[in-house]
């Protein structure tokens, strides 16, 4: 199994003079560690006007930077967003940072699941899908294709030469956010790579895994030409301390990514106007009120002492994930403290599951090749996005806020 790291860029109020800057700094410091400590990715997301969840809204520059301060981590765009930029920007985007961190992209694409993001580009909820199928269509042949022209529903696009290609031939691998878990089904029907931006039961990962591989080896229906990405990668909140006890005390940004999260997506709340609400006094409050809720949360995810996490890993390993992203950068965690998390983590437990890489290499090309033949598993069970020790706000006051 590989690991990646994750970054949302993070930043609860208030907000001091420096903190945006002290934020990016120590974020390029921590991917710079990981890449020396030998991790294998390094996914940056790509969001927009979402105050205090995430800062990270130019993420291509941002892996830029870090494509210079490494030498081996994979730069991978967890995701680029189809519905708001054009095709041939992103191409072009994609290609050059290709070029400066000699052939290290991997391009996850997306359609953005905010209201709030979308709306002020002008992009319908409900026609995002349409739109990012056909920037899909579109934007692919522009890696390899000297004279591309495109017509499609969404995008008119004129006989061009998009420059400049990309170092990897025919291009980086191709990955779709799975925000949904019903996502990872059609990730493996469309020949993507998976991206499952949720938090799941060793149990729901087995499910999806052969739902995923099913689709891709017995339903592949490729939105255009490009090799197949035969890979699964699931985030997990993180952090590893010496004891279950200490990794929990320096863990509490988990609990407010999953409260930002929850904030957001609970069907009958209302988006707040720009700076109406302090996430993390409203966090604080739920915390005060919550305090079990607070603490099983923590319970949850790859959070605790190397043995502990082994144990979780160990689980997940059997599911034949190909990846799990650590989401270690959350909240108020402290540099240090995901820094020392990173070290031990990569010391104590990350060589056990580097080993057995080449073990699921060789089960995946017999799945791939139908040497080995996967169950069918009804997967209505395990559609839940969230799991049972997540944060649970459906039962919180809502402050009154506009729609967006």
């Amino acid at each position: 199994m590989k690991f990646g790291i994750f970054y949302e860029l993070q930043l609860p109020r208030p907000w001091g003079p420096d903190d945006e800057y002290n934020l990016y700094q120590d974020a390029l410091t921590q991917l710079e560690l990981a890449d020396r400590l030998g991790y294998d990715y390094a996914w940056e997301v790509e969001h927009h006007f979402l105050e205090e969840y995430s800062h990270s809204s130019a993420p291509g520059v941002f892996l830029g930077a870090a494509s210079q301060r490494t030498k081996q981590i994979r730069l991978a765009h967890g995701i680029f967003h189809l519905t708001t930029n054009h095709p041939a920007k992103v191409a072009a985007s994609v290609a050059a940072l290709d070029l400066v961190s000699h052939g290290r992209v991997e391009f996850g694409m997306g359609e953005s699941a905010s209201l709030t993001e979308l709306e002020p580009f002008g992009v319908e909820f409900g026609e995002k899908r349409e739109i990012f199928e056909d920037a899909v269509r579109c934007l692919v042949p522009m890696f390899t294709k000297h004279n591309h022209s495109y017509k499609g529903p969404y995008f008119d696009f004129p006989p061009r030469n998009v420059l400049p290609k990309p170092r990897q031939r025919p291009h980086p691998p191709l990955w779709t956010a799975c925000s949904q878990l019903q996502t990872i089904a059609y990730a493996g029907e469309k020949g993507l790579g998976a991206l499952g931006f949720q938090f799941v039961s060793a149990e729901a990962a087995h499910a999806w895994v052969h739902a995923y591989y099913n689709g891709m080896t017995k339903r592949l229906d490729k939105l255009a030409d490009y090799p197949v990405n035969p890979n699964i990668a699931l985030v997990s909140m993180f952090m590893c301390a010496k004891t279950d006890e200490e990794a929990r005390e320096k863990a509490d940004g988990a609990t407010f990514f999953q409260f930002c999260l929850r904030y957001y997506n609970t069907p009958d709340r209302k988006r707040p106007p720009p700076g109406a609400v302090d996430m993390w006094e409203e966090y604080n409050k739920w915390k005060a009120a919550n305090p079990d809720a607070a603490a099983a949360a923590l319970a949850g995810g790859l959070i605790g002492s190397p043995e502990t996490i082994r144990r979780k890993l160990r689980k997940f390993e059997a599911s034949h994930i190909d990846q799990v992203i650590l989401l270690n950068q959350a909240g108020r965690n402290s540099h240090q403290d995901i820094c020392d998390s990173l070290e031990l983590f990569a010391e104590e437990v990350m060589p056990e599951f580097h080993a057995n890489i080449p073990a699921h290499e060789e089960w995946k090309a017999k799945v791939m090749a139908g040497e080995i033949e996967l169950e069918e598993i009804d997967t209505a069970a395990f559609t839940a996005r969230y799991g049972n020790r997540s944060v649970d706000l459906t039962k919180a006051p809502v402050p009154d806020k506009e729609s967006a």
